[in-house]
């Protein structure tokens, strides 16, 4: 497997005589064929802004620097695909930061590109080209004349068309997850938040967050007209990427979910949250929600807090706002921020293991951490014990949580799934 890197113009290479490497947080390592699988689709090759490409001198086993104007490059990956190794690199300037992606180690191997990463759900309905721009411009046009008085409506065409946001894109081609941002404040000041940086954060938000307060009422006609139009197995979703933390608004929401339910019970309510708000967490779960995906990157205080920044609130509060809601009947997960070279720490595997199963959490999605990895590692708790690979890491979940899903995707359970058709 040979080494790939791109020239000034951005052009793609991939080198004859050095072999790839791979790195798991702060160390470079080999990249063994296990590791690998075929560039998924919707996967993009970028060049690392000022960092050099590392390959291995294969006859002397030695760390080879591409000359300074190579750079090197990683994959960005879909929806659907676990990381396994960053790219090998090597900073020109220690305090440049890159933009906030997940930066995959990619390789050249029988005349193709390869990723190190790990195929962990059905990546189909979350592949971009299922939702093309020319069919999403139709999709607004016809919505956005049927609703023109929705404010989140008129919201989420910027979100579809400019940022090609999938969920958005779901909810005018009435389909699958649709997405519902509500709030525009937050509880947290997380490091990697897309919608939001303080004014001396090194990375810049790649979207706006919503500036407006949308009404119960304009929350509950995008509600059933999504759940009533998308299918059966059809999901609306509080808390995306262009707003805040969602349950801030817990009163307007439980209120919105009560006079939904009374209108339909078709489809499935889900909020996407931090769940550091317990007591919203639990009017929202009583009023009727279907539904949770918490937001995590650990189960262990330190590095909780160091990413998160929570405001009155720690890893606790989220533990009992999940077990609040998985003892109510809701379907839980975490959406679990992944990083090589963190997320397989042996600590940071067995707190979570416990978390997982003390809360009752029916499943975990793997999400690649977007994030420039100098700064992240520099920002957060040095590792206490050994590395064990990500793929270990999967393993020892899907070993120790036996009544927990591996995925990537909200999913709908079957029982529930059967309970809406009833």
């Amino acid at each position: 497997m040979h080494l790939v890197y791109a020239d000034s113009k951005g052009q793609i290479y991939d080198h004859s005589d050095l072999l790839a490497l791979g790195r798991n947080g702060e160390f470079l390592t080999d990249i063994y064929d296990e590791e690998l699988i075929p560039l998924p689709d919707g996967a993009t090759l970028v060049s690392l802004p000022g960092a050099r490409a590392l390959g291995v001198d294969p006859e002397t086993g030695k760390t080879i620097a591409m000359p300074e104007e190579f750079s090197a490059v990683g994959a960005l990956l879909p929806q659907g695909f676990t990381r396994l190794l960053l790219p090998a690199y090597a900073k020109k300037d220690e305090s440049e930061t890159w933009p906030l992606f997940g930066y995959t180690a990619v390789v050249w191997k029988d005349d193709n590109f390869y990723v190190a990463a790990e195929s962990s759900d059905d990546p189909d309905k979350w592949n971009p080209l299922s939702a093309p721009d020319d069919k999403v411009e139709a999709a607004v046009s016809k919505i956005t004349t049927l609703y023109p008085e929705n404010r989140i409506w008129q919201h989420l065409t910027k979100c579809a068309l400019e940022y090609g946001c999938l969920t958005s894109r779901n909810t005018f081609l009435e389909r699958w997850e649709g997405s519902l941002p509500v709030s525009m404040t937050c509880n947290a000041g997380c490091v990697g938040c897309i919608s939001e940086q303080p004014d001396d954060s090194p990375f810049p938000s790649p979207q706006v967050r919503m500036d407006f307060k949308p009404t119960v009422e304009e929350m509950v006609q995008l509600m059933v007209h999504h759940l009533n139009t998308a299918g059966e197995d059809s999901i609306i979703s509080f808390g995306q990427g262009c707003e805040g933390e969602p349950s801030t608004r817990g009163v307007d929401i439980a209120e919105a979910i009560r006079r939904v339910r009374a209108e339909t019970h078709r489809g499935f309510i889900n909020i996407n949250t931090n769940a550091g708000l317990t007591d919203m967490i639990k009017l929202i779960t009583d009023a009727g929600l279907d539904l949770m995906r918490v937001s995590t990157i650990s189960a262990l205080d330190d590095h909780y807090n160091a990413y998160y920044r929570p405001r009155l609130y720690g890893v606790e509060n989220v533990g009992r706002s999940l077990k609040y809601a998985a003892d109510k009947g809701v379907y839980t997960s975490i959406n679990y921020l992944i990083f090589p070279g963190v997320t397989d720490r042996e600590e940071e595997i067995e707190a979570m293991v416990d978390f997982v199963n003390e809360n009752n959490v029916r499943l975990i999605q793997m999400r690649n951490l977007n994030i420039d990895p100098e700064w992240y590692l520099n920002h957060i708790p040095k590792a206490r014990g050994e590395l064990l690979g990500m793929k270990t890491m999967l393993e020892i979940f899907r070993q120790e949580c036996p009544n927990t899903v591996i995925g990537s995707f909200t999913h709908v359970p079957p029982e529930q799934l059967r309970r809406n058709r009833a």
